[in-house]
C-alpha cells in the first residue's frame, strides 16, 4: 500500500487525503514465474530479494484455491535471495553460483531465469550471465520481470516472448493444418485455469484440430513449444491478454491469430466459439457440427433436469448480479448469466489494470452483452473503492449475487447476500480441476451458484 498525504494549510483542522490501494487484486510482475513452472517440465530461477518468490507462490498458488506448486514452482523455486551485499557489488556472481548449482541438482527441460526489483535496478547483466550457459548447451532463457514492469500479466508476456525468442527460435518450414496454438487464461492467477485449458483442449480437438494448449496438465511441454513455429494460426482467448504475443508471433514466423474475446460459457456461447474458430481454420464443418449436436444434447438434458428448480424459484434467488474481478471472467461470466439464466447486470468492475490501449475495445463488449442488454463497466484496483461502488449500487428490493473474491465475504455478508468466489484471491476453495468454461463447466458453475445460493438461504 502506498500513502500519499496532502495537509491543507489554509484551514486550522488538517484534511489528509489517502491515495492507496487495498486489498490489491494482482501481483507483481516476478509473480510470473509461474508462467514459466505452468509448463510441465519447466523450473524458474529467481533472482531477487529474499521472501520474493514465497511470496508470490503463497499469493498466487497457496491462497488462491490451494492449488499447489506443480513440478517447477511453489517451494522447488531456486532463488538467489540477494542481500545488501548483492545491491552495492552486483549479484551477477551469485546468480552464476545458483544456476550452476541448480542444473547439478534439479531436472528440467528447461530453465527460466526471472528478475525482481533488486537486480534489475542495480543493472545486473543477467543476460550475459544466461548466454553464458546458453553457450554450454544449457536450457536457458531470461525474462527481466523486476516488479516496477508492470504486475504479473505484463511479466506472463515478457516470458512466453523470452521463450519463443531464445529457446523455440527461427523457423522457416511449413505449416501444419488443423494445428492450432492457444493464447487464453493467466496459469495460477485465475483459479480455475487448469481445469479450464483442459476443457479448451477438449472441445478444440472435438471440432478436429490439433491443439497446443501449452500450459497445464494438458500439455506435452517444451515439445509443444518447439511445435509453436509449425502450427497454422494462434488463438487468442481472452480480451486482451495473449495478443502481444500473438502479434509477435505473426511478425515472427508469419502466424496469423483469431482472437475471440470473451472465453465461452454454456452451450450458446461455447458453440458460436466453435464456429467461428472452424470457420478461421477451414477445418471440416460435418465433423465439427456432429460433435456441437453431442455436447449440445448433453448439456440441455442436464440443464432440462435443472429447470424443475430455477423454475420453481423456491429459495427467493437473487435477480441481479455483481461482478468483481479480471477481464476474461468478468465479461464471461456476465455473458453468460444473462443470457443463460436471465439474470439482470448490477454491476461489473475489472480489477487487473488491463493496459490503456486495450480498455475501449473492453468496455465496446458490455455494449453487446445480448440483443437488447449493455451496461457499463468499471475498472478499478482499489478494494475500498469497489466496495464503495457496490454498496451504492441500485439492485431494487434485493441485493445480487456476489461473483468476487475472498475480498468480498465481509461485505457479502453486510448485504446479506451470497458470494461466490472466482478470481484471486480465493481462499475459501480448493480447487483440484475445476472448470468453470465451455459445455462442462457451464454445469460446475450451476451447481456451484445454486448450492451456494440456497445454502445461504437457508
Amino acid at each position: 500500500m502506498i500513502d500519499i498525504k496532502i495537509e491543507d494549510e489554509n484551514i486550522d483542522k488538517k484534511i489528509v487525503k489517502t491515495n492507496s490501494i487495498e486489498q490489491v487484486r494482482y501481483v507483481c510482475s516476478l509473480g510470473a514465474m509461474h508462467t514459466a513452472s505452468a509448463i510441465p517440465g519447466v523450473i524458474p530461477i529467481t533472482h531477487c530479494g529474499p521472501g520474493c518468490a514465497d511470496k508470490q507462490y503463497m499469493n498466487l498458488a497457496f491462497y488462491n484455491g490451494f492449488q499447489g506448486g506443480g513440478y517447477g514452482g511453489g517451494s522447488v523455486v531456486p532463488s538467489t535471495n540477494c542481500s545488501e551485499k548483492e545491491v552495492i557489488f552486483g549479484g551477477a556472481e551469485r546468480l552464476t553460483e545458483l544456476i550452476e548449482s541448480t542444473v547439478k541438482i534439479l531436472d528440467a527441460d528447461l530453465f527460466v531465469v526471472v528478475t525482481g526489483c533488486i537486480s534489475d535496478l542495480v543493472g545486473d547483466d543477467v543476460e550475459s550471465v544466461v548466454s553464458d550457459f546458453q553457450k554450454q548447451g544449457v536450457s536457458i532463457v531470461v525474462a527481466e520481470t523486476g516488479g516496477f514492469r508492470g504486475n504479473n500479466f505484463t511479466g506472463h508476456e515478457l516470458i512466453t516472448k523470452a521463450i519463443i525468442d531464445q529457446y523455440v527460435g527461427e523457423y522457416d518450414g511449413p505449416k501444419e493444418k488443423g494445428t492450432v496454438n492457444v493464447w487464453s487464461l493467466l496459469p495460477y492467477h485465475n483459479t480455475f485455469w487448469r481445469g479450464d485449458l483442459t476443457e479448451i483442449k477438449r472441445i478444440l480437438q472435438g471440432i478436429g484440430l490439433k491443439v497446443n494448449i501449452l500450459f497445464g496438465h494438458g500439455s506435452e511441454g517444451v515439445s509443444e513449444w518447439k511445435n509453436i513455429p509449425k502450427a497454422q494460426f494462434n488463438l487468442v482467448l481472452s480480451p486482451w491478454l495473449g495478443l502481444q504475443t500473438a502479434e509477435h508471433l505473426k511478425s515472427k514466423y508469419d502466424q496469423p491469430y483469431l482472437h475471440v474475446p470473451i472465453i465461452p460459457i454454456g452451450a450458446i456461447e461455447t458453440s458460436a466459439f466453435l464456429r467461428k474458430v472452424v470457420d478461421f481454420a477451414g477445418i471440416d464443418v460435418e465433423k465439427a457440427e456432429a460433435f456441437i449436436r453431442a455436447e449440445e444434447k448433453t448439456y440441455y438434458n442436464y440443464l432440462g433436469d435443472f429447470s424443475d428448480f430455477y423454475a420453481e424459484y423456491w429459495w427467493g434467488l437473487p435477480a441481479k448480479f455483481a461482478v468483481i474481478g479480471d477481464s476474461a471472467y468478468n465479461i464471461a461470466l456476465s455473458k453468460f448469466l444473462v443470457n443463460q439464466l436471465g439474470l439482470l447486470s448490477g454491476k461489473q468492475i475489472i480489477t487487473e489494470n488491463p493496459p490503456e490501449e486495450y480498455r475501449d475495445s473492453i468496455r465496446k463488449l458490455y455494449q453487446n452483452i445480448a440483443e437488447d442488454v449493455s451496461t457499463d463497466v468499471d475498472f478499478e484496483e482499489d478494494s475500498y473503492t469497489i466496495h464503495e461502488k457496490i454498496r451504492n449500487a441500485d439492485y431494487g428490493h434485493k441485493p445480487p449475487i456476489i461473483f468476487g473474491t475472498t475480498w468480498e465475504r465481509d461485505l457479502a455478508k453486510e448485504l446479506k447476500t451470497s458470494i461466490i468466489e472466482v478470481g484471486f484471491p480465493a481462499s475459501y476453495e480448493v480447487v483440484i480441476s475445476r472448470s468453470y468454461i465451455g459445455y462442462r463447466g457451464a454445469l460446475t458453475l450451476l451447481e456451484k451458484i445454486y448450492t451456494t445460493t440456497v445454502s445461504t438461504s437457508a
